[in-house]
């Protein structure tokens, strides 16, 4: 087991909140709607964090961004975002292993968490709320969503690995 210590609960404490802002707040606008920013730091957070506490920030904090204004949603989204982010660490960690690729792995382990998520609100919305027929339409949007979320987080692990303050934020 994991040992916990201040710091790393510190940490998981802050990027929940991150990802309760950036869903709720930062808001790229779309010709048809916006896509928000809270799967960045889903990202950000199992790459950083690791997988039991990533995953953990990345449910909560995602679950309790929906319960203003989508509380319908929110049970779903504790475990579709938990889902993808284990999705996304697990890829990231065995593509790291057999490639030694780190952006490839991270742009993949992204891919992947956000084929997880997309499909896991497909489902969610089929069985709960709207026709099959309906709840595909929501697919595309949150595919572009996932990935627009993938390539920001990249950019922002390029920044804090560059300026080493990814080494300290890891000690």
């Amino acid at each position: 087991m994991q040992k916990i210590n201040t710091k790393k609960l510190v940490l998981t404490a802050l990027f929940t909140a991150l990802i309760i802002v950036a869903t709720m707040f930062i808001r790229i606008p779309l010709p048809y709607g916006y896509v928000n920013l809270g799967d960045a730091f889903i990202f950000l957070s199992v790459l950083i964090l690791g997988p039991i506490l990533g995953t953990l920030a990345a449910g909560i904090g995602s679950a309790i961004a929906d319960t203003f204004g989508y509380i319908t949603y929110a049970p779903g989204t504790l475990i579709i975002k938990a889902l993808m982010a284990i999705t996304a660490y697990l890829t990231y960690a065995i593509l790291l292993k057999t490639t030694k690729k780190k952006i490839i792995s991270e742009i993949l382990a992204g891919i992947a968490g956000t084929i997880v998520m997309a499909f896991g609100y497909f489902a969610y919305e089929s069985l709960f709320f709207i026709s099959v027929g309906a709840s595909i339409i929501n697919v595309p949007y949150n595919i572009v969503q996932g990935l627009v979320g993938v390539f920001i987080a990249i950019a922002i692990m390029r920044v804090l690995t560059t300026t080493k303050v990814l080494d300290k934020i890891q000690k």
